[in-house]
């Protein structure tokens, strides 16, 4: 298995030798592009993804439950058998 402190090393010399080259411009350039193109879009970061998931789910549990508190307040009262009408004695 690689190392993970060999691979940090590789890539600091690596980035050491392209900081002096017109590779560095070329990836702060192709950076800049990107990250203007991304803006341009209608994008959330995970984050704010994460919350709106939370808020969904609780949202979709009130929806349940107020529901279900409709379906019983619709529900029609149920005639006990032993009590009197009204107006008979």
């Amino acid at each position: 298995m690689l190392d993970p402190k060999k691979l940090e090393e590789l890539g600091a010399r690596l980035s050491a030798a392209i900081a002096g080259s017109p590779a560095a411009d070329l990836e702060k350039n192709a950076r800049a592009v990107l990250g203007s193109f991304f803006a341009k879009l209608d994008l959330v970061s995970r984050e704010e993804f994460e919350i709106q998931t939370q808020v969904l789910l609780r949202t979709r549990e009130k929806l349940k439950a107020l529901e279900a508190r409709i379906a019983a307040l619709e529900k029609p009262p149920e005639k006990a058998e032993d009590q009197p009408a009204a107006g008979q004695p």
